[in-house]
């Protein structure tokens, strides 16, 4: 791997790798495109049918692209290569969903999610105590083995499905996703979380940013599951390093709040009959857009900018 030519240069091993991931992302992406498949516009969602004919599931390629960059400029060990081959995974299921001519069923896809989940949680706890740290009102505490493994399940499990959920906007999930993830390598920094975690954000960031380059408005392609469903473990993962997992409830909050709500909507009419926001259109995006009749562009910039609000906020308690 070339990052391990010496010590010395690794410096600048690291900016060679990250122009690699932004470039090999870009390029890819405008050579590859026309062999996606195409979306056929999603029939309840606002503005749905606009998406139809473009070409969807690009996550393969930004995802591939940054697995390749970590491979080749990244310090690996064990554990990092698990969390690459989960992040795989998780595209994969996704691009087979999206290539699909049926799409998969809730419960199929939910219980791969639940599969992926429960091995970050086994791989962390091999690798990690189960100490925590509420990091804003510095208190550290331990959690039971098994505890936590259900606690890291559900993390896992939700921020997969928040974050594929919140995708329903050119550039919105991608962008947040981006606050997100620059927001926990500050705190990995404030924190002094060392190894391979902090570049390996950086690495995703700048894939996700060759994506964006073709996903703005008026967007050219769509991500698709195999983009939103990879982002969203890596989210859960590099937020379990921070030993803080926390953090995940701002750090991520516009994602959790803009596709949660649409979960836990459904889940409580589905399972336990209750009907709770009869008047909200769900996933949110779509509620500000049809209703209080924001454009694409003011929903993007909205959200990313509550998000970052929120995450200075986080960052300065934490400095404080």
């Amino acid at each position: 791997m070339i990052n391990y030519i010496t010590d010395g240069f690794y410096p600048l091993t690291a900016f060679a790798g990250i122009l690699f991931a932004f470039f090999a992302t870009c390029l890819f992406t405008a050579k590859l495109q026309k062999f996606l498949p195409k979306d056929m516009g999603r029939e309840f969602a606002h503005d749905g049918s606009l998406s139809a004919g473009k070409p969807r599931g690009a996550g393969i390629i930004f995802i591939l692209v940054f697995t390749a960059a970590a491979l080749l400029f990244c310090e690996l060990n064990v554990e990092i290569v698990i969390y690459l081959a989960l992040v795989v995974v998780e595209m994969l299921t996704g691009y087979l969903d999206d290539a699909s001519d049926k799409p998969w069923g809730e419960y199929k896809k939910g219980i791969l999610d639940l599969i992926v989940a429960v091995i970050v949680a086994v791989t962390f706890i091999h690798f990690h105590t189960t100490t925590v740290e509420l990091a804003i009102l510095g208190i550290t505490f331990s959690i039971p083995p098994v505890v936590f493994g259900i606690l890291t399940v559900i993390l896992v499990w939700v921020s997969i499905n928040v974050t594929n959920c919140s995708d329903g906007v050119d550039g919105l999930s991608g962008t947040l996703t981006i606050v997100t993830l620059v927001t926990i390598y500050v705190i990995d920094s404030i924190k002094g979380v060392g190894g391979s975690t902090p570049f390996l954000i950086l690495l995703f960031v700048v894939c996700l940013l060759g994506y964006l380059w073709y996903n703005a408005t008026p967007s050219k392609l769509l991500m698709g599951d195999a983009g939103s469903r990879a982002m969203g473990v890596f989210i859960a993962i590099v937020v379990l390093q921070t030993e803080s997992p926390f953090l995940y409830l701002l750090a991520a909050a516009v994602l959790i709040v803009d596709g949660g709500l649409g979960l836990v909507k459904v889940f409580l009419m589905r399972f336990l009959k209750i009907r709770i926001l009869q008047h909200t259109r769900t996933p949110l995006h779509d509620h500000v857009r049809k209703v209080l009749g924001w454009s694409n562009t003011q929903t993007v910039f909205r959200f990313v900018i509550i998000q970052i609000v929120i995450s200075i906020a986080t960052i300065y308690l934490l400095l404080i």
